[in-house]
């Protein structure tokens, strides 16, 4: 999360014959006699017990295969994640689960609100899987495995031919299940609910046309502006050892429990929760930008702190991560950027990097830190774009979805419509495809889809600070403070604790009085550059 991994889509169970039946119901026993709700509570409970071992041992695999495996690996990892899938299939699709699922949607008066939040959930998961065959799910497992390995490698070399034919592989791999989940619906809006439940191309068309109304002739005041700032403070090389005791202070200052964080080392960083005790956050170090580093850890830091805030009650259930790919990401922009690119948390920070960098660092300013990461400067990395040139970079890769998913484009042309949007939303070339359309992991592992969640994201978190100071939060004070702890537990009550049990929207209501609205986002860059450029 930055990336999440992918969801797991396909199998029928009847292909394993008449022994895939649910845990804990004997094969004797007909569905229809199981009319006891305790009784079907505890099937459920012995499905979710099941389903809960495959997630967890799944998560691992795909968290330590970019990291810790070897690439000979990547084979028997992607047929390890394989039959893990059939299994889960198997239990999710089989009739004697949609049968326990229909009673005990019907039994919802005896039920808890937890209980009613996980049949909702696993009747919404199952019907995700329930009508794509088993080849098809077998094989997309195993392709983006592969898949995600040879983009790695292709990276490294800045080899986009190397990587082409797998795209156009996924991407049509990527068709075919929306075209068994949903048959008659556009793929790409297929793909797009999947990440953010109750989204589809006509709702991001809206919003990013919302935010290029604001963000480009912002953008080109701030370039006319005549105040410049430097990043000279933060250039030269920086030792690599340090820059990771730098990571591991960065989790304490940002209140995460190292005692239940695995931090490793990636080519694109990312972080998953395989329950609220055991957190990874997979990051890299750059030798000569420790900026790259500070807010790789914010930003993964910010997704570990969402998984790990679920209430523990539902760690074992299909209830347990966040709620989707548009608030993950509105967590990790969060601290990121409301906490880690604001002006009162610069001297905490700029005192946590000192701490390890004394010679180069000892004398930098707080105001030099904020204005050097906050510095609107175009350049051809979304990782590393400042605040209001970032949603540009979503854009180029949202248009080039579109066109694959369409049709209307292979992977032969990503490089070239990579080139020419880069060229006319932030006027710079593309240096190479390592630093152009290799960049980013997310095709490459199967996530058509969830590029525009980032925006969303950002957009999702301004609404919720603003929530936060209407409440009488003092934002900046707790973040001068550099103790978060209030920021955690505003968070925690409204958002984490929740989990999958609640979609945005209805958190989005709860947590803010009202229904997410983009003006929030666009209101606070607007304020924030101004401010910043004397606008």
């Amino acid at each position: 999360m930055d990336d999440q991994q992918p969801t797991i889509t396909g199998f029928d169970s009847s292909d394993l014959g008449s022994t895939a039946i649910l845990p804990g119901i004997p094969a004797s026993v007909s569905p229809a006699a199981l009319t006891n709700p305790k009784a079907d509570l505890a099937a459920m409970a012995e499905l979710e017990r099941h389903l809960f071992a495959h997630r967890y041992a799944r998560i691992g695999m795909e968290c330590y295969g970019g990291t810790i495996d070897p690439e000979a690996a990547t084979a028997d990892r992607g047929e390890a994640l394989s039959i893990l899938a059939e299994e889960d299939q198997a239990l999710l699709c089989s009739p004697e689960t949609g049968a326990l699922l229909e009673r005990l949607s019907s039994a919802s008066a005896v039920l808890s609100p937890i209980e009613a939040a996980q049949v909702r959930i696993l009747k919404r998961d199952r019907a995700d899987l329930v009508d794509v065959p088993p080849e098809v799910q077998s094989s997309m497992l195993k392709l983006i495995t592969e898949s995600d390995d040879v983009w790695r490698r292709a990276k490294a070399k800045g080899d986009w031919a190397t990587f082409e034919p797998y795209l156009d592989r996924v991407v049509d791999k990527i068709r075919e299940v929306a075209g068994y989940r949903n048959p008659g619906a556009d793929p790409y809006d297929v793909m797009l609910n999947e990440q953010e439940h109750d989204t589809n191309r006509a709702f991001y068309d809206r919003f990013f046309a919302q935010l290029k109304d604001v963000v480009v002739p912002l953008l080109a005041d701030v370039r006319a502006s005549k105040r410049k700032f430097a990043r000279s403070p933060f250039e030269g090389r920086f030792d690599v050892s340090r820059q990771w005791e730098l990571a591991r202070d960065l989790v304490r200052l940002e209140g995460l429990d190292e005692s239940k964080v695995f931090l490793t080392s990636t080519e694109h960083p990312f972080s998953d929760g395989l329950t609220s005790n055991y957190a990874v956050i997979a990051a890299h170090v750059k030798e000569n930008d420790v900026i790259s580093n500070v807010y790789t850890m914010l930003h993964e830091g910010g997704h570990a702190l969402y998984e790990m805030g679920v209430d523990p009650a539902l760690d074992r259930t299909s209830l347990k991560g966040g709620t989707s790919m548009g608030m993950h990401e509105a967590q990790s922009r969060f601290f990121e950027n409301y906490v880690g690119r604001s002006q009162a948390f610069a001297p905490r920070l700029i005192e946590v990097m000192a701490r390890q960098f004394k010679g180069q660092l000892g004398r930098v300013t707080p105001n030099q830190l904020y204005a050097a990461v906050n510095r609107v400067e175009a350049q051809p990395i979304r990782t590393e774009a400042d605040e209001l040139t970032y949603p540009l970079h979503v854009m180029v890769r949202y248009e080039i979805e579109q066109l694959l998913v369409d049709g209307e484009a292979t992977a032969k042309d990503v490089p070239g419509l990579w080139a020419k949007l880069y060229h006319d939303y932030l006027g710079i070339n593309v240096p190479n495809d390592a630093r152009g359309a290799l960049q980013d992991t997310h095709w490459a592992s199967g996530l058509i889809g969830y590029f525009p969640t980032y925006a969303l994201g950002s957009a999702i978190g301004a609404q919720l600070k603003a929530a936060m100071v209407r409440e009488g939060m003092d934002f900046d004070a707790v973040c001068a403070s550099g103790d978060l702890t209030p920021i955690h537990s505003w968070l925690r009550s409204r958002i984490w604790r929740y989990g999958r049990s609640r979609d945005t929207n209805e958190l989005m209501l709860d947590a803010c009085g009202e229904p997410f609205s983009p003006v929030y986002f666009t209101n606070y860059l607007t304020e924030k550059f101004s401010s910043i450029y004397g606008l």
